[in-house]
């Protein structure tokens, strides 16, 4: 019987199946792997995505994709396993992930792994993280990154150890990626985050 499951979510244009490597590299001993694929295809460069968008990443979400944010979080949360879960994903994958502790659901989350990402939900993470207990966040990102400037993805850490949730901040001097160099480092979290997860099993 799995112990839980580390659900990973991929990027834009990502696909399940690319982000399962991933996510099983880095699956603690006992643990279940899921890898949702977004709904919506991204209608010029192939693959996947959880919103779209036509003006500068840098900038915040317009009303539209504030909306394919909700409609993909929904998605996820009806292919939800039971038990405890460790959510995480890269770039847009990871923004998704840390909006699902703003759902009735962030009870059985036991720890999130946030890469190449940024927060697209800025107040309304800020507003529900106090009344939150802190669980342990892993946190990638590059300092050369052109999609998610590091100052956004710095803000997102900022938020959560402001709120007392305790950051391993993993950060590298490459671009828009996984930096494979610290895949050790990213496992010990994970593996952290497993071995607290038991209070979360009855969830």
């Amino acid at each position: 019987m799995s112990q839980g499951t580390l659900v990973m979510m991929h990027g834009m244009t990502g696909t399940s199946e690319m982000m399962r490597p991933l996510a099983e590299s880095l699956a603690p001993d006992g643990w279940s792997v899921m890898c949702p694929q977004a709904e919506i295809e991204h209608p010029t460069r192939g693959g996947f995505a959880w919103w779209l968008r036509a003006d500068d990443p840098t900038l915040p979400l317009n009303e539209e994709s504030q909306g394919q944010v909700g409609e993909s979080i929904k998605g996820i949360l009806e292919g939800l396993p039971e038990g405890p879960v460790i959510v995480g994903g890269f770039s847009q994958g990871g923004a998704i992930a840390s909006a699902l502790l703003e759902t009735g659901s962030q009870d059985r989350i036991c720890g999130l792994v946030l890469i190449g990402t940024k927060t697209v939900r800025a107040e309304s993470l800020r507003d529900c993280l106090p009344f939150l207990k802190p669980r342990p966040i892993a946190w990638m990102h590059g300092s050369r990154d052109h999609l998610v400037p590091i100052e956004h993805a710095r803000e997102h850490a900022d938020i959560f150890e402001d709120a007392g949730w305790p950051v391993t901040r993993l950060e590298h001097e490459k671009g828009h990626m996984v930096n494979l160099n610290q895949i050790e480092e990213l496992k010990i979290a994970v593996r952290g985050m497993a071995e607290n997860s038991q209070r979360y099993s009855s969830r």
